[in-house]
């Protein structure tokens, strides 16, 4: 039995043009990465969103370790971004990059000088 959380999608939906980073935040085991790596996902791929724009992942998968380096998620991210059109980055578990706050404020910066 799948969990619609409309509710929450339509949050992030109508807030998703508004330049400002959407964080997903409650208690443990609540549906959080349901909701973005599922609902939101399948959302944006059914508005024609291609696939390899949609930038997720994992901090607690262990075989992403490396990217809780800001350098390395930096780099990781930028390396997929290849031309000006929108991309979503989502990210679980975003407490385990160290020093996250600059590397989301880099991300927007990305798109502010493209």
């Amino acid at each position: 039995m799948e969990i619609k959380r409309d509710i929450y999608l339509d949050r992030l939906i109508r807030r998703e043009k508004n330049g400002l980073i959407k964080i997903v935040t409650g208690v443990r085991r609540c549906g959080k990465s349901y909701l973005l790596f599922n609902l939101f996902h399948n959302y944006l791929l059914d508005k024609g969103v291609k696939e390899d724009h949609i930038i997720e992942i994992a901090l607690d998968d262990r075989s992403n370790k490396e990217l809780r380096d800001p350098d390395n998620m930096l780099n990781y991210v930028k390396e997929r971004i290849v031309d000006r059109d929108t991309y979503y980055i989502i990210l679980d578990e975003v407490q385990l990059l160290t020093e996250f706050e600059d590397v989301l404020n880099s991300f927007e910066q990305l798109y502010a000088h493209s």
